[in-house]
């Protein structure tokens, strides 16, 4: 493939060569043309259909290869072959042409440009995936536009060959008759310039408005559609209604009324969402309490002769509760109320596009509303396996009930959630099992990173089952056992309580949803685009019922694009920005990353170097005895660009900020390099990854340079 791009390349850049090298350009001028014009007449008139191919192979030739001329050949066209036949001829060499030069430059350089470029470019293709064939009409239209240069840019685009060719030949159609025309009326053009006058460029751009013109035509008969079926109310009780007050939802209605909306906020269950109540809050508390006792079983690595604590489990659950009710407070009703939402507790069901139907313990309410926010979140996935529903399983929901600390716990799942609870059970003293399908954790993280949390889960006692499906659940001589296949042997795998930790599932029913018609992803997600709108423009949805992230700070990121557009989005719409999305799984050793890693990297065929720094090498992490994982950067290749970074070892989410603060604002490792981190702390360790990518690409030459200017200076 590289030695065929490499003989195409030589091929276009030689006949381009030889093309001004014979003064070819010449040719292929007014002054020449109305030269030549008599000669010209008389061979069409000996050898008409000659004539025909042969000029629409020039024509093809040089469009194709780019060169200057095509104007004074369409010309041409029309002195040669008159405005009906003229017209023909160009319309389809010019498309022909355009399209070679589309498919060669996407052949020669889309590769290289997505492979320098990608992650920058993700936002660009998609809109023109969205709207391309628009943009590409409306530049044809306006032929002040260079059509060489469309016709290579766009090659790098994701565009299908089939669209770029149909679209170029009705778009360049309107520019084609006019030059024709011209040339059919030679005699009275001085310069190409007279072809063209202000009041028709000024028309050809009016025209060229047209198909975004018609495509807000069409947004707004798409709306007119979506609605149609539905009575849109004269006034509203409200600007904004929210259903669901996790974090999305508590964001959404923070913002409309920090704006003056008058916002109403539904929540059936308890405020605060997962998040605070069966999510992040419960489950870092019990960390904290697991990891406690794991460092005092380090007691020893830290000097200290002995150490010992006792875990009361019923008291460490306790604990956990009173931490999930002093962050309540921040999530609830009263302060909302405070702030200006009306919170409603109730279950909400939309029954039309503008209005909501709240059902509480005293009264069923209606309130119309302008806009709706949906962030219902997502809700524990349980597999269908044989027998589940025969035993008292326990979710990432219901595990914080517990106050017997169960002494053999299987977990089903080695995803973030499953290995974060399967160590914090192992260090408060359970046995653990932990079945994972896949042949290694955490399986979106590159292998090395998934090998440092297993070996740490190995050296604490947990039982890993890699690559083992779970196929039935059965209860035999007093024993409940789990069924698995390994390898195309079954295994038994006894235990006492089991945690089902495979995932999260959005919710996406029980609230009006499927009733009215609102569109699922493939992901069984409600499906909404970069401004998140669903199908219905008015409704929207953020956080984890829309995806494709299930973080709190991603739902309270998407709400900041939802509720701007639900109040202002006929005025002004912003799209949520995705380019940046960090994430953290709080195993010990704690993993972070933000953008690509290496295997993504590798699955979109994207190029990268790699800059690494391993925390061993550190002097707070020697200090701390927490000499252990990495950072890894991954760059764009002979540039700065931070592409992604990964990071294993102790408070990993938490220095990960500042890479994502990078990305972000387009950062790049020589102002970090620049950067002054304290001393002696674990942040430098990203500095010092950043000196790894300085180091490796370090000017040598002029390092050779300078070696000999010193030993100069020396007398040497």
């Amino acid at each position: 493939m590289k030695l065929t791009k490499i003989k195409l390349a030589l091929l276009i850049s030689l006949s381009v060569i030889l093309f001004f090298a014979f003064g070819f350009q010449h040719y292929l001028t007014l002054e020449n043309l109305k030269a030549q014009q008599v000669a010209i007449e008389q061979y069409r008139q000996s050898q008409p259909l000659l004539a025909a191919m042969l000029y629409a192979l020039l024509y093809i030739a040089v469009t194709g290869l780019s060169l200057p001329g095509a104007a004074v050949l369409t010309l041409a066209g029309g002195v040669i072959f008159g405005l009906f036949w003229s017209t023909i001829i160009v319309s389809f060499a010019s498309s022909i042409g355009a399209t070679l030069a589309f498919l060669a430059a996407r052949f020669l350089f889309r590769d290289w440009v997505r492979a320098r470029f990608g992650p920058r470019l993700q936002a660009i293709e998609a809109g023109l995936q969205r709207d391309g064939a628009y943009y590409l009409f409306t530049l044809r239209l306006v032929p002040i536009f260079p059509f060489f240069l469309i016709n290579l840019a766009m090659g790098l685009t994701p565009m299908p060959v089939k669209t770029f060719y149909w679209v170029s030949q009705i778009g360049m159609l309107a520019g084609t008759i006019v030059y024709v025309n011209a040339g059919t009326q030679l005699a009275k053009i001085e310069t190409l310039a007279d072809i063209m006058s202000p009041g028709l460029l000024a028309s050809f751009a009016l025209l060229g408005v047209f198909p975004l013109l018609a495509r807000r035509i069409a947004d707004f008969l798409e709306q007119r559609k979506a609605f149609a079926a539905w009575n849109k109310p004269a006034r509203f009780d409200n600007n904004l209604v929210v259903i669901g007050a996790g974090a999305g939802g508590l964001t959404t209605a923070y913002i409309a009324a920090a704006l003056k909306a008058k916002v109403t906020l539904i929540e059936k269950h308890k405020m605060g969402g997962d998040c605070l109540n069966s999510g992040c809050v419960p489950s870092k508390a019990l960390l904290r309490s697991a990891k406690f006792l794991a460092q005092i079983k380090r007691a020893k690595a830290y000097g200290i002769a002995s150490a010992r604590a006792d875990c009361d489990f019923a008291e460490v659950m306790e604990r956990v509760r009173q931490v999930v009710d002093a962050v309540a407070p921040h999530d609830s009703i009263e302060r909302y109320t405070e702030l200006g939402v009306e919170v409603i507790q109730g279950a909400a069901k939309i029954v039309s596009p503008w209005v909501v139907e709240v059902t509480t313990a005293e009264v069923v309410k209606t309130i119309t509303t302008r806009a709706i926010v949906i962030a219902t979140g997502a809700r524990p996935f349980v597999p269908p396996i044989a027998g589940i529903e025969r035993i008292d399983y326990l979710t990432s929901d219901t595990v914080w009930d517990l106050r017997d600390q169960p002494q053999n716990l299987l977990v089903l799942g080695g995803g973030p959630i499953g290995c974060e609870l399967a160590q914090a059970f192992v260090r408060l003293g359970s046995r653990v099992t932990l079945v994972e399908m896949a042949p290694r954790l955490l399986l979106r993280e590159d292998p090395e990173v998934s090998a440092s949390v297993l070996e740490r889960f190995e050296q604490e006692g947990i039982d890993v089952r890699l690559g083992h499906t779970a196929k039935e659940f059965v209860q035999e001589k007093g024993r409940t056992l789990l069924l698995a296949e390994h390898q195309g042997q079954s295994v038994e795998i006894g235990f006492d309580r089991v945690l089902v930790a495979i995932g999260r599932a959005a919710t996406v029913q029980g609230y009006g949803a499927e009733e009215l018609g609102i569109a699922l992803s493939p992901r069984n997600t409600l499906e909404t685009n970069a401004f998140q709108q669903t199908n219905y423009p008015n409704i929207f949805a953020v956080g984890d019922v829309a995806g494709p992230y299930q973080f709190t700070h991603t739902a309270s990121h998407q709400a900041w694009t939802a509720a701007l557009n639900a109040l202002f989005g006929e005025v002004k719409k912003f799209r949520t920005d995705e380019s940046a999305i960090p994430c953290a799984t709080f195993t010990d050793p704690e993993v972070a990353r933000v953008g690509l890693n290496e295997q993504d990297a590798k699955q979109k065929g994207i190029a990268y170097e790699v800059a690494r720094y391993d925390l061993a090498d550190l002097d707070r992490a020697i200090a701390d005895g927490e000499a252990h994982g990495f950072v890894k950067v991954l760059t764009l290749p002979d540039g700065d660009r931070i592409l992604g970074v990964t990071i294993v070892g102790e408070h990993a989410a938490d220095r990960l900020a500042e890479f994502v603060l990078a990305m972000r604002h387009g950062i790049g490792l020589n102002k970090i390099l620049a950067t002054i981190h304290i001393y002696p702390t674990l942040a430098e360790a990203n500095k010092y990854a950043a000196g790894v990518w300085k180091h490796a690409h370090a000017p040598q030459g002029l390092l050779r340079w300078v070696e000999r200017f010193h030993r100069w200076r020396r007398g040497a």
